[in-house]
């Protein structure tokens, strides 16, 4: 059974920086597609950004040129670094996992999913 779990996340002012880490357990971080997502309160969750087998990665609009999307497959870890934060990218902050998401940021496409870190940027 693949399992996630989220940490990383706080509190920071704006133009701050952040690093959530996705641990994968019962299985390899290679075998899947892997996704970050996020939901503000009153919104609905948005994909963020996504990272292939390959290694190839999928920005939202909003964050691209800020948050970059690695992993290590050593640590069967995935990455979400996230610089020049703004008070509108507070939110609860979501790793999915899935075997064919394809890159895909839509939340319906992926089926493993942890239990999210918040993330608090004041201005």
């Amino acid at each position: 059974q693949v399992q996630l779990v989220e940490y990383g996340g706080g509190s920071v002012e704006a133009g701050g920086s952040l690093r959530l880490s996705c641990a994968l357990s019962g299985n390899s971080v290679n075998n899947y597609f892997m996704g970050w997502f996020r939901q503000g309160p009153g919104k609905e969750r948005e994909g963020v950004a996504s990272i292939g087998r390959d290694g190839r990665t999928n920005y939202a609009d909003s964050v691209k040129g800020r948050f970059t999307i690695s992993k290590d497959n050593a640590k069967n870890t995935v990455y979400l670094q996230m610089d020049s934060l703004k008070p509108e990218d507070t939110a609860m902050y979501y790793c999915a996992a899935d075997r064919r998401a394809y890159w895909s940021l839509n939340s319906y496409e992926y089926q493993y999913w942890g239990q999210g870190t918040q993330v608090t940027v004041s201005s």
